[in-house]
């Protein structure tokens, strides 16, 4: 059975140290659900780059389709799901924008290219064809060719501040073990659920 821990930061913490040892690729790879303005329902996979008692942070081009839906409805859905250990973490709650030092910070600690990706990218928006991204790729880079590649005022970090965490764990016969975290004033009420 899962132990239950004073904070689900801790439960997640040492969880996702076992998917960093088990996890083939990506072990911070988490599902990132976001609802438009006018209720339709969007998901994608992002990198998760940070989390602590604040929150579960993810970085993004402000001009993205999971920006504006954020944008629209600050409420947010997160799933981890890690095979190998028939492990999965769901986390709900409303989302806020990193500070802009967070974002430099992280941003500033990229390779290169992926800073040059960065300013190069319109995320989202159609595109013409590959050859039409590859000429943005070689102007930024001419462009940030030497010294520091500053960080685009349209890309920045959201923090998932959770109201409700839900760790699962496969179990035989379908009965498996499940225990929610649910935020209560400064601390947090736990209860199983039904598999």
């Amino acid at each position: 059975m899962i132990s239950e821990q004073e904070s689900p930061f801790d439960l997640f913490d040492s969880w996702f140290g076992d998917a960093k040892e088990s996890e083939t690729s990506d072990p911070n790879a988490v599902a990132v659900a976001t609802v438009s303005g006018d209720g339709k329902p969007s998901v994608r996979m992002v990198l998760l780059k940070s989390v602590d008692e604040q929150g579960f942070v993810f970085y993004t081009n402000l001009g993205s389709r999971k920006a504006n839906q954020i944008e629209a409805n600050n409420n947010v859905a997160m799933c981890f799901h890690w095979k190998s250990l028939k492990r999965q973490v769901r986390v709900e709650g409303a989302v806020q924008p990193v500070s802009p030092e967070e974002a430099d910070e992280y941003f500033g600690s990229r390779p290169k290219m992926s800073q040059i990706g960065a300013w190069a990218s319109k995320q989202s928006q159609k595109l013409e064809g590959r050859l039409a991204l590859e000429k943005r790729i070689a102007e930024y880079t001419a462009k940030f060719n030497i010294g520091t590649v500053p960080r685009p005022e349209f890309w920045s970090g959201f923090r998932l501040v959770p109201e409700m965490v839900e760790f699962w764990q496969d179990q035989t016969f379908r009965l498996h073990d499940r225990i929610v975290y649910e935020r209560d004033g400064d601390g947090w009420a736990t209860h199983r659920l039904f598999p």
